[in-house]
């Protein structure tokens, strides 16, 4: 298909309500993109499972999720990229000895080395259910993305881990992906992929994973509520996303 424009979304803060919700307008307005030929793509940290129930209520197809590592369009698997088994068994070690939990992600779902309070707290902040507790998943399956789930020890990851990228997503929770991967990667793979480097990219986010996102697209938006470092490289600030702020900055735009 032709397409005239790629559309990039966040989720928390951005594509969803307060109550992590799709509204009725967002998915009109996701429906509108779609019939003027603007292919809508949802950007998350999160892994496909817990964004299949938005996709199907907003209409999309297409998801760059697991902070880049892992990309669909209309339905395909076009780009994979997996954690090396050794690195997730430093890392279980590396969480054990500091008091954190470890969750690892592929696109099939997520599973936890065991439960902590900030695990329970993290899930629940996003409004997602718990994983199940399978700590040697690593050694079976394929893993994208992994995510620490504590509130301190951070500077120690980073310090540990310099082939790893850490992104403090919640207060409770840090994403963890390979160094090179990012939802900014992931758009210059999606573009490259399906060979649409000449129609314009416009990305919409609002917290401390969307500056790479930003930054790959042609067109910045920040949501009302962004982070304030996001708002500053931002081609334009919409509103808030509890106050229209996504049709608002399509509109803007022309897009609907």
């Amino acid at each position: 298909m032709d397409y005239k424009a790629l559309a990039f979304f966040d989720l928390d803060g951005t594509l969803l309500d307060e109550h992590s919700q799709i509204t009725p307008e967002i998915a009109e307005a996701m429906q509108r993109l779609r019939k003027n030929d603007v292919l809508p793509i949802i950007a998350t940290g999160r892994t496909e499972t817990e964004v299949l129930a938005i996709r199907e209520a907003a209409g999309i197809t297409s998801n760059i999720v697991m902070n880049g590592a892992f990309i669909r369009i209309d339905g395909k698997e076009v780009f994979s990229d997996t954690l090396d088994k050794d690195l997730c068994a430093r890392m279980m070690t590396a969480v054990r000895a500091h008091g954190d939990e470890l969750s690892y992600y592929n696109e099939n779902g997520f599973w936890a080395t065991g439960h902590n309070d900030e695990m329970i707290n993290a899930y629940k902040y996003v409004r997602s259910p718990l994983p199940e507790i399978d700590p040697l998943r690593y050694e079976k399956d394929r893993i994208n993305m992994m995510l620490v789930l504590g509130i301190a020890n951070e500077t120690f990851y980073k310090e540990q881990f310099p082939e790893l990228t850490f992104y403090r997503n919640t207060p409770f929770s840090i994403d963890v992906v390979k160094n090179g991967i990012s939802k900014g990667t992931g758009i210059k793979k999606l573009v490259d992929l399906l060979d649409l480097k000449d129609i314009p990219t416009f990305g919409f986010g609002d917290g401390s994973n969307d500056f790479a996102m930003l930054e790959a697209c042609d067109h910045k938006i920040a949501m009302g509520n962004a982070l304030q470092e996001l708002k500053e490289i931002a081609d334009f600030v919409t509103h808030k996303n509890t106050e229209g702020g996504i049709v608002h900055a399509l509109n803007h735009y022309g897009l609907i």
